[in-house]
């Protein structure tokens, strides 16, 4: 997936931050619409720089796949394991299984989050690949 973004910012390690717009996954006219009652916000990600992109550039990014893979799987399978696990656990050891099931369910998302945080520390999900003439219309 490639996105078009402006570097903010150069860091001593050559990585760099970029500025990237948040939009909703509606059409973008939040100022028509106000369905979802958010406006556009600015994310700052933390990717790696190989091309040496200085501060003002417009560059584009690409997410590393193995990245994207480990979080789609963490955020809807590990949390449905943990669910169907700990139901069917719980109904054959105490007969609880909607309790223990909820649980486990509760315990997956602390882990996605957990895995989350990980996974920000460590950064450099995406990649400059490119320059770009500036933003997309």
């Amino acid at each position: 997936m490639e996105q078009i973004v402006c570097v903010g910012r150069v860091l001593e390690d050559g990585s760099a931050e970029v500025i990237r717009m948040r939009e909703s996954a509606c059409s973008g006219d939040c100022h028509q619409c106000s369905g979802c009652g958010s406006t556009k916000q600015t994310m700052v990600l933390r990717v790696e720089n190989p091309i040496g992109a200085k501060v003002g550039d417009w560059v584009v990014i690409e997410a590393k796949t193995s990245a994207v893979l480990k979080a789609a799987a963490a955020l809807y399978i590990l949390p449905l394991v943990l669910f169907v696990g700990g139901y069917l656990l719980g109904e054959h050891l105490w007969q609880m299984g909607i309790p223990i099931s909820l649980g486990g369910l509760l315990l997956g998302f602390v882990l996605v989050k957990l895995l989350d945080r990980h996974m920000s520390k460590k950064g450099h999900a995406y990649t400059i690949t490119g320059m770009a003439k500036g933003p997309r219309a």
